[in-house]
């Protein structure tokens, strides 16, 4: 009688199951899940897609078009009674780049993060190529993490591109020089650049409750346009409400209430309250948004 330890080893080796349907697949030698759709692979795909090119150009050329506004306009301020960031654009390239930000973070910098965070699954889905890929097999698990990396890394190099180029362009035809604040006194270029890398920071890490939304929806859907239009309409919403003063305490759970708080920083005396609230709630909406999507794919029935 043959003894287990025997048994076991001329045993057929167990077959994984198909990440697109319930049933066992044969794996070919040397076939490691972990080395399926590689971030490189991943990366190189989206980049060379027409969306993310456009996207590129759009947040490249807004620094140019805002100086040529101001070239044409006048100085900013004029004829104004308020006095804001944005009267300080033409005092030097850092001033440029933060009133870069100051004009885009609103809504311009949600629409790239929405677009390359809701887009990777649900183009898939609409090419009729995500069941191929699963059939590959990539696990889901896998195929999510990779898009998803790619995903953030392309929303946080839109975010880096706008505030590089405009510092360059506003360093050109500004000058190299001091952060003047409008509400007087100045920051050192040095310290100026270290808040201007805080504010990016601190709206990558405030858009990745957009990100996580886009995413989720990108994952129910095989609609690009609704994953991406829904996540950037709900942001909206968010923006809405947040200037509905008669809702009180309760706009502070809104991730859009703390948007600006970068503003803060960009001060003699920067203070980081608001911006730590701002964090703890986009990073809280945003990991149970991913878990949701991480979840719900796991256990969606892929035919397309």
């Amino acid at each position: 009688m043959s003894t287990l330890a025997e048994r076991a080893e001329h045993a057929e080796p167990a077959q994984p199951a198909d990440p697109a349907g319930p049933g066992p697949v044969e794996v070919a030698d040397g076939y490691r899940a972990g080395r399926t759709l590689p971030f490189r692979v991943e990366l190189v795909r989206q980049l060379k897609r027409r969306r993310t090119m456009v996207m590129g150009g759009i947040l490249f050329a807004l620094p140019f078009v805002l100086l040529i506004a101001f070239q044409v306009g006048g100085t900013p301020g004029e004829g104004g009674n308020r006095v804001n960031l944005m009267d300080t654009a033409t005092a030097s390239g850092a001033n440029f780049a933060a009133v870069n930000l100051f004009a885009a973070a609103g809504f311009l910098l949600v629409i790239p993060v929405a677009l390359f965070c809701g887009d990777t699954v649900a183009s898939e889905a609409s090419w009729s190529s995500l069941r191929y890929l699963l059939a590959a097999p990539v696990p889901r698990a896998r195929l999510l993490w990779s898009k998803l990396a790619v995903g953030l890394s392309l929303s946080l190099a839109a975010l880096v591109l706008l505030p590089v180029v405009a510092l360059a362009v506003g360093s050109a035809a500004y000058g190299w020089g001091p952060l003047e604040l409008p509400t007087g006194g100045e920051i050192a270029p040095g310290t100026a650049a270290q808040a201007l890398l805080i504010t990016v920071a601190y709206i990558f890490v405030s858009q990745l409750v957009t990100a996580a939304l886009a995413f989720w929806l990108s994952t129910k859907t095989d609609a690009p346009l609704g994953a991406v239009g829904g996540a950037v309409g709900l942001t909206i919403v968010g923006s809405v409400l947040d200037e509905v003063t008669a809702l009180g305490d309760w706009r502070h759970f809104l991730p859009t209430h703390w948007q600006y708080a970068w503003l803060d920083v960009v001060n003699p005396n920067p203070d980081y309250t608001d911006m730590i609230q701002g964090v703890s709630i986009s990073v809280t909406y945003a990991l149970v948004l991913f878990a949701l999507a991480f979840r719900g794919f796991a256990r969606k029935d892929v035919v397309s």
